[in-house]
């Protein structure tokens, strides 16, 4: 019995230890190599060989639905691309303002921070199934940086399958799709960025929530080790290695 005990205790010790030494998550971004048409369409052949991010990690209380979220990323001279594709139940989207109460809705969100040598400084952007964002920049050694200007989150060029509103909340299953391109450009306005090249890395990470619907949840691709839901803790972003 003593043997037994011994051996459990040694066994979740050992798995204790690898996951904390574990190496964080990698996904290599790579590059775009003729123009994109944003249409929300994952199934469209610039994104059909980029491999998926599984945003699949529950944090807080397991929801009683927890939706599929895939997500996938490459990058130009230019621009940084994302897409979401989202099965989900609950759909909801209500907040109509651009850096309105985004995250209380159906939305989908990339955190990034552009500059290793300042891994706390990072940018948050967030977007709901209607296709509008919050993005802010958030850095702790400069508690009183100006908040992007909503006329260059308006940049952001956004394509999303889903209506601007959708209220009352779809409670059946339904799939939507949120794409968007950011200029690398803007970041540079607010932040120190290393330019997306061959060998460039960010660290980052990219989340699925909602709030305010019949069935709240968050979910992440790197883990973070929270107990409660929270994803403004740049210390467990992944790294995005350019190729």
């Amino acid at each position: 019995m003593k043997l037994t005990l011994l051996f459990i205790g040694l066994t979740f010790f050992l798995m204790n230890t690898l996951e904390s030494t574990a190496q964080p998550d990698r996904y290599d971004v790579v590059k775009l190599n003729k123009p994109i048409t944003l249409d929300a369409n994952w199934d469209k052949p610039e994104w059909s060989g980029v491999k998926e991010i599984p945003v699949v990690r529950t944090m807080g209380k397991v929801p009683e639905f927890v939706p599929t979220v895939r997500a996938k990323m490459m990058y130009d001279d230019q621009y940084v691309y994302i897409i979401f594709k989202v099965k989900d139940r609950f759909v909801r989207s209500k907040a109509t303002e651009i850096n309105g109460r985004i995250w209380e809705d159906s939305c989908v969100e990339f955190f990034f921070a552009p500059d290793v040598s300042n891994a706390m400084a990072y940018f948050n952007l967030e977007i709901n199934c209607g296709g509008v964002p919050l993005f802010h920049f958030k850095d702790p050694a400069k508690p009183g940086a100006p908040l992007p200007s909503v006329a260059d989150i308006e940049k952001i060029e956004i394509a999303h399958s889903m209506p601007r509103v959708v209220e009352p909340e779809i409670k059946k299953e339904t799939t939507f799709t949120v794409e968007y391109r950011i200029p690398v450009s803007m970041l540079e306005r607010y932040a120190s960025v290393q330019k997306p090249a061959k060998g460039v890395r960010w660290n980052g990470n990219f989340y699925k929530c909602a709030d305010q619907t019949s069935n709240p949840h968050w979910l992440t691709w790197s883990k973070v080790e929270n107990p409660t839901p929270n994803f403004h803790l740049p210390q467990f972003f992944g790294h995005l290695y350019f190729q």
